[in-house]
């Protein structure tokens, strides 16, 4: 217990530097979220403002969304530590390798968090998409953000200070994704009233998800910032 304590404590610490570095930056609310609203938009015009047709599609947008926060913001978390070596003095800091990864992930999911909360209010005003079950959208969600957040930070720390690492991170990250947006969609579908599958099923297979991300990225947290 002595040994984690600090850790989480550490953890802390990064995540409330990386939370008021996103603050006075303000890319999430002032870029990231006016562009996934802008998409919801244009995806109104694309289907020609069809009611059913949007909203049977409203559950797969939602993770598209948060995808598209991810790896925007997994990128920005670890070009930030690369420039000016802050990467080189988090390591020289004494400071647990996992601590650095799960504060830069716990950060990134209170981003996606507010990036999913615009979403499902874009969902609801422009798309009149109705919610059956709130209960089961909510712990899809917060469920799939962890998952999401945990992913793009392990893979954001495999690519940073890589030349190619803008187009090479979505190009690992989306496939490794794919079980997150299989299950959040079909998740969302159901908590939406567009299917009459086991949402809970899908929910718990999320969370299979997750789990199984925090326990690669604990392995992989000592090498990946070691090699960063």
């Amino acid at each position: 217990m002595r040994l984690i304590r600090p850790m989480w404590r550490e953890a802390w610490l990064i995540c409330r530097k990386d939370l008021m570095i996103e603050r006075r930056a303000r890319i999430t609310l002032g870029q990231i979220v006016p562009t996934v609203l802008l998409i919801l938009v244009v995806f109104a015009f694309a289907f020609d403002a069809n009611v059913s047709l949007l909203g049977a599609g409203a559950g797969g947008l939602y993770w598209v969304a948060l995808l598209f926060g991810g790896v925007l913001g997994a990128k920005r978390s670890f070009d930030i530590e690369a420039e000016g070596g802050n990467l080189d003095a988090l390591r020289m800091g004494g400071l647990e390798p996992a601590a650095v990864l799960w504060g830069k992930a716990a950060a990134l999911a209170a981003q996606l968090a507010v990036i999913g909360a615009a979403t499902v209010a874009g969902l609801l005003i422009l798309y009149s998409v109705t919610v059956d079950d709130w209960l089961l959208l909510v712990v899809a969600a917060v469920t799939g953000t962890g998952a999401f957040a945990v992913c793009a930070t392990v893979y954001g720390a495999m690519t940073v200070g890589l030349r190619s690492a803008d187009t090479l991170l979505p190009l690992l990250l989306i496939p490794v994704a794919a079980p997150v947006l299989l299950a959040g969609t079909r998740a969302f579908d159901v908590a939406l009233g567009n299917s009459a599958d086991q949402g809970w099923s899908w929910t718990a297979l999320l969370a299979v998800v997750l789990v199984t991300y925090i326990a690669v990225g604990w392995a992989a947290a000592g090498p990946l910032l070691e090699d960063a």
